[in-house]
């Protein structure tokens, strides 16, 4: 991922799940032998905004060629996720996860943890660290007092910053160092642009955000974009796509939005045009994002509405292309820049001596045909191979699952247990 172009007939070699050597012609006694011929080897893609409900989801990941997730609502079932993957005990991409969502005192929700005072900020960002999340989520809500304390503690815990936009400060004020990336294409249009689609005031906007040389951008324009989607299809909620859904999200989360806009467009016709404008317009976000040399980072905000695990993916990379990037510049998003968002990333993204080997064999060379990333022939992970047939067999198992009970028990204890 340091060039545009493809090695040929090269051999890779792996051990102890990490890459040892690349060179046209390797011996090894006693070593398995991968047959590749007339394919591609690439790194496995990183989702870097997802929602996990469930250990199904995982497998759904790995069946898209996604290794490695960005899970940004942490809760402790996330924590146990996270255990198991770090001893090898399940297989799933490489798992991070950040705490619960940090939000002011007003901005109240069970899905968030409303901050009252900077005192009780440090304190949520100690504990965070100490019980293994590996990220700060920021969150709407935070006023420049309390969101202060959360940088200063973070910085002082060693501990990262991806930000979904508060309102209750500038725009320009989520580039601060501690801030590793910032979330939504679309939060530049609800807050520095007011919903004006002004590709004139768009500019310095853009120009700001160049001016910082550690702030990746997360465009996750996929999950906006499903809004459109449900205006336009009143079937979504029973189509066989959606089967791959966790039941409670379905069940609650998916019916919510759908219900909402569904409403929303019998009592205001000109919403559904609204939706796609803004939508065509975060495209060129991305396309101003890129030319400005801000570093995009692939993100779905998969697990929410009807933004399903895994197959996402291929949708946002896909629009990325639409937006103007390259093959090249669009598989960068979901590899090489997201494993430099995070020093606990960087042995990701590529395939480089010193690496993991989370790796993906494709039949078609993706850097002239994208599409051939969302069936990988085999999936690595951590060295370990899965076949076309283990694949498959994780979808067949996350589809239609019978886990509502579960799912529900998990999502009351993240709301008893103190968050």
């Amino acid at each position: 991922m340091n060039k545009d172009t493809v090695l040929a007939d090269k051999m890779v070699y792996i051990k102890e799940g990490i890459i040892e050597k690349i060179a046209d012609t390797i011996e090894v006694n006693g070593t398995e032998i991968i047959d590749a011929k007339k394919k591609y080897l690439t790194p496995g893609l990183i989702d870097m905004h997802v929602h996990v409900w469930d250990r199904y989801e995982l497998g759904l990941y790995l069946s898209n060629g996604v290794t490695a997730v960005r899970n940004l609502w942490g809760m402790p079932m996330h924590l146990r996720i996270k255990e198991d993957v770090d001893n090898d005990k399940i297989l799933s991409p490489t798992f991070f996860t950040t705490g619960p969502k940090l939000t002011g005192p007003e901005f109240i929700g069970d899905d968030n943890l409303n901050l009252s005072n900077p005192s009780e900020a440090k304190e949520k960002i100690i504990s965070y660290k100490d019980r293994g999340y590996d990220l700060i989520k920021t969150y709407y809500g935070l006023d420049q007092e309390i969101f202060d304390a959360v940088i200063e503690q973070s910085g002082i815990s060693e501990i990262d910053i991806v930000a979904h936009p508060s309102q209750k400060v500038s725009f320009s004020y989520h580039l601060d160092p501690q801030i590793k990336s910032i979330e939504h294409a679309e939060e530049i249009v609800q807050q520095p642009l007011q919903f004006d689609l002004d590709t004139v005031k768009l500019q310095p906007i853009i120009d700001t955000i160049s001016l910082s040389n550690h702030t990746s951008y997360c465009p996750t324009i996929t999950v906006f974009y499903n809004i459109y989607q449900m205006m336009m299809n009143d079937a979504i909620l029973d189509s066989e796509a959606l089967g791959y859904i966790n039941p409670l999200i379905k069940e609650v989360d998916s019916k919510n939005q759908f219900d909402r806009w569904y409403n929303t467009k019998q009592v205001d016709s000109g919403v559904v045009g609204r939706i796609k404008n803004q939508h065509d317009f975060h495209l060129n976000i991305i396309s101003k994002l890129h030319k400005a040399g801000i570093p995009i980072i692939c993100g779905t905000d998969a697990g929410i509405g009807v933004t399903i695990p895994g197959f996402s993916i291929h949708k946002e990379l896909a629009f990325y292309k639409e937006a103007g990037l390259s093959n090249y510049e669009v598989l960068k998003t979901a590899t090489v820049n997201a494993s430099q968002t995070h020093s606990i990333m960087n042995q990701l993204g590529a395939i480089e001596k010193g690496k993991i080997a989370n790796l993906l064999i494709v039949d078609d060379n993706p850097l002239t045909e994208l599409s051939s990333l969302e069936n990988p022939s085999s999936v690595f992970i951590k060295g370990r191979i899965l076949n076309r047939e283990t694949l498959n067999s994780f979808e067949e198992k996350a589809r239609n699952r019978k886990n509502l009970i579960a799912s529900a028990l998990r999502y009351l204890e993240n709301l008893i247990i103190e968050r």
